[in-house]
C-alpha cells in the first residue's frame, strides 16, 4: 500500500533500466504533464526519454491533461524498437 497523497509508477523497459529499478513512488502530481516533469527532475537519466514514452493510467494510455489521483496504476511505457 502506498502512503497517501503517491503514485507508485511501474517502469518498463529502458526506462527501468535507466532508473535501476521496475517502479518508484512520487507524490501524487495532478496531470500527466507534471508527473513526466517529476519523474525527468528526479531521475535525470530519464529526461530524454520520456518525451517519447507512452503513460498509461489504469491500463489505458493517458494524454498529458489526465488528471492522476493517488491509487491509480500508472506505468512508463518506452518505444519499442526492433526489426
Amino acid at each position: 500500500m502506498e502512503p497517501s497523497g503517491t503514485l507508485t509508477v511501474r517502469l518498463f523497459a529502458a526506462a527501468a533500466e535507466r532508473v535501476g529499478s521496475p517502479a518508484v513512488v512520487v507524490p501524487c502530481p495532478p496531470t500527466v504533464a507534471e508527473l513526466r516533469r517529476t519523474l525527468a527532475d528526479t531521475w535525470v537519466s530519464l529526461a530524454d526519454l520520456l518525451p517519447r514514452c507512452a503513460i498509461a493510467v489504469n491500463h489505458e494510455y493517458a494524454a498529458n491533461d489526465t488528471p492522476l489521483s493517488s491509487g491509480d496504476e500508472v506505468a512508463v511505457i518506452p518505444p519499442v524498437s526492433g526489426g
